[in-house]
């Protein structure tokens, strides 16, 4: 019994590999031995017939058969590498001794043919003692059959191309996938959501200038400009176009240019969302030109106007002024915005990125619409005249504040007002803001003497005390636990009401003011217009103090009769002699005669209210006793004009003392008014110093020659003739 073959050197390795007679490769050692063919005959009956060697063809790509299991029984195994150009990491054998091929026996084979067709039946395999399976060599001539693989590190699984056809139509679907993403998004910004980024594309765009309004100019009663609107520019930035590195240049540039803050300047132009703000307003053309010359990226100008004061300070406390922002911010500028402004108008363009105007892109504006003028009953010429007289005043005496109003008794008109120290309100940010008000209305005082003829008019019209009731008058007198005196010492002396007047004795006014009740004395004081308002369209005004009796204490009645304890403005003040001069009718002060349109066409203001207060037969007593005041007996022979009759009061009022609430120490306040022509009253002048220091405090030394300056100019000016008339004999000392 023959053994069969083992795996070692002897015999080849088990495969497929045929050579192209259908034998088995021949091995390098012991290639003899055949492996029998499947299904036919076994080595020792094939004939070995030398064949001619063909060139062998390149071997197919297949698994190697698995000689694990019976015989006959192929296995696949993996093949052996593609060979690459690449030179073996291991040195090539030695090729064994070629030998001719046997010629293999007839026989049939697995598919039924011949011997030489069919393949040969693979060896037995050997047992784990045989030894190692030797390498197969290369075949000699080629074949169709499968090399073996080689020994050495495990080989790679070859890499196979997929079929090109599902390449493409994957990428495919990867493409008009993407492509559906964006043409999905495409619709979604197009129509879906395409009105929500065409309004914000148009917000971006959109930008709204402001038209300015042309605001009204204020004039005084002849029409003469006393603040007028004249062209200008507005200074803009671009901060979004502005470079960083360009900033710097543009602040040195402007802020000495426009007396503007560095700091705050290069805030304003580094926002870089912003698209406009605004850096200066009121700029004068010649100015902006200027700055528009130097080119600089981002800066541009809008037309728009400025307030001027042609006059300066002149009536500055009434007429007050407008601020940067173009707001009224003071005095008629403020308390009459709404109607000198006029109404602002708006455009809205299209702004390209670079700053420049869309010239066929959205455009759509509000005109604006001009202020109305304001036409004053104030005159300059005359006004120019009290307001020099008052500062002259107020530098002489040294006094803290002064102030003049020149009025017309008949029609409540104030013909000027007055007051020092004042402002210029073309420069007002380079003066104090305690004096852009206006205090002819509110600062409040203690009237002190002149209010005195409030007192006369009210124990006359109903005390039954006449200008020749007689009164024996010491120079002080006690209430209760209060001691009351007169101004200065003097012996007791024996005066009619109209010499208590003349001589302003505190002491003879409240021993007249005890012929009538609390209420009485009270009522007549609201009549005249203490305790209430003027109605002047002027900011900020007081109305003064004045309490109801209910709330006076024991002995209030008693300064009140000769006016301390209560508190006025100049005006109000200025109206009491205004009513006493119209006949005993009040007429409430008037500031604004009228309002002018954009066709100059004049709209008069309403009438002021007129209201009888006393009796004219009053009144004319009280006048005639207050021309009295003026003579060489009285306290104010310094008001006199020469052929005029003038009547008028003199007022010296101690001032409160802020730090202790008392009286010492807190200064006086002096004041005098009066009218002229004393028999047919035309003009009335008020005149108030508070706290002169120089010369002497009383009304009639420190006040009274302000009033015969003013007085007089006021009669020329007005073309005002004296009336040729004898005063009346004033009786001052009561007879025995």
């Amino acid at each position: 019994m023959t053994k069969r073959p083992g795996r070692g050197t002897a015999g080849p390795p088990p495969g497929r590999g045929r050579g192209p007679d259908g034998a088995g490769r021949p091995g390098t050692k012991g290639s003899a031995a055949r492996r029998p063919a499947r299904g036919g005959m076994g080595p020792s009956q094939r004939k070995e017939t030398p064949r001619k060697e063909t060139p062998r063809k390149k071997p197919r790509r297949e698994a190697p058969r698995d000689d694990a299991g019976s015989a006959g029984t192929p296995t696949k195994k993996p093949g052996p590498k593609k060979p690459t150009q690449k030179a073996p990491s291991k040195p090539a054998q030695k090729p064994a001794q070629k030998k001719a091929p046997a010629k293999a026996a007839p026989g049939k084979g697995r598919a039924g043919g011949t011997a030489q067709n069919a393949h040969p039946a693979r060896p037995p395999r050997t047992g784990p003692g045989d030894g190692p399976r030797a390498p197969r060599s290369p075949r000699p001539g080629g074949g169709s059959g499968r090399r073996p693989p080689p020994r050495g590190p495990r080989t790679r699984v070859p890499f196979h191309r997929r079929d090109p056809l599902k390449r493409l139509n994957v990428g495919l679907l990867v493409v008009a996938f993407v492509l559906s993403l964006f043409a999905g998004r495409l619709v979604q910004l197009q129509t879906i959501e395409s009105d929500k980024y065409s309004e914000e594309a148009m917000e971006q765009r959109l930008q709204e200038i402001e038209l300015p309004a042309i605001r009204g100019n204020i004039t005084d009663a002849q029409g003469h400009p006393l603040a007028m609107t004249v062209e200008a520019r507005a200074i803009f930035a671009d901060p979004h176009i502005i470079a960083p590195d360009k900033r710097q240049t543009i602040v040195n540039a402007l802020a000495p240019t426009l007396g503007l803050d560095p700091a705050t300047v290069m805030k304003q132009i580094s926002k870089p969302k912003s698209r406009f703000v605004y850096l200066a307003h009121g700029v004068r053309p010649d100015q902006a030109r200027l700055i528009m010359s130097w080119n600089l990226l981002g800066i541009g100008t809008l037309p728009e106007y400025r307030r001027e004061y042609p006059n300066d300070s002149l009536a500055a406390g009434v007429i007050g002024f407008v601020n940067d922002t173009g707001n009224g911010a003071a005095g008629l500028e403020s308390s009459m915005n709404g109607v000198l402004a006029g109404r602002k108008g708006w455009q809205r363009v299209e702004i390209s990125l670079e700053g420049q105007h869309i010239p066929m892109g959205e455009d759509q504006r509000r005109p604006s619409k001009p202020g109305r003028g304001v036409r004053l009953t104030l005159q300059r010429d005359l006004q120019f005249k009290a307001q020099q007289a008052i500062e002259k005043q107020v530098r002489a005496t040294k006094a803290k504040s002064g102030s003049v109003i020149v009025m017309d008794p008949r029609t409540g008109r104030l013909l000027a007002m007055a007051s020092a120290p004042g402002f210029d309100p073309n420069e007002y940010a380079k003066t104090d803001g305690d004096l852009w008000g206006s205090p002819l209305v509110q600062a409040a005082y203690e009237p002190g003497s002149t209010g005195k003829v409030v007192t006369a008019a009210a124990v006359m019209e109903h005390g039954g005390v006449t200008p020749h009731t007689p009164y024996t008058v010491p120079d002080r007198i006690r209430k209760y636990d209060v001691q009351f005196s007169d101004s200065h010492p003097h012996p007791t002396e024996r005066l009619t009401f109209a010499g208590v007047l003349a001589t302003s004795s505190n002491v003879g006014t409240i021993m007249a003011s005890e012929s009538i009740s609390s209420q009485r004395l009270y009522q007549t004081l609201r009549d005249f217009g203490f305790g209430q308002k003027t109605g002047l369209p002027l900011p900020g005004e007081t109305p003064g103090l004045l309490k109801p009796p209910a709330q006076w204490s024991g002995t209030d009645r008693y300064p009140i009769a000769f006016g301390q304890t209560v508190s006025v403005n100049a005006v109000q003040m200025a109206s009491v002699y205004a009513t006493i001069a119209n006949g005993g009718v009040r007429v409430e002060p008037t500031l604004v005669e009228g309002t002018v349109g954009e066709d100059d066409r004049f709209t008069p203001a309403p009438e002021p209210l007129r209201k009888q207060v006393i009796s004219a037969r009053t009144a004319r007593q009280i006048s005639d006793m207050l021309e009295g005041v003026t003579t060489e007996e009285g306290t104010a022979p310094k008001a006199q004009i020469p052929g005029y009759r003038v009547a008028g009061k003199t007022g010296t009022a101690e001032n409160v003392n802020p730090r202790t609430g008392t009286y010492e120490g807190g200064g006086y306040t002096a004041s005098f008014a009066g009218f002229a022509p004393a028999d047919d009253p035309q003009l009335v002048v008020q005149v108030v110093l508070q706290d002169p220091k120089r010369g002497s405090h009383y009304g009639g030394d420190a006040a009274a020659p302000v009033f015969k300056d003013v007085m007089s100019f006021a009669l020329r000016s007005e073309k005002i003739p004296p009336t040729g008339s004898r005063p009346p004999t004033v009786q001052i000392r009561a007879r025995n």
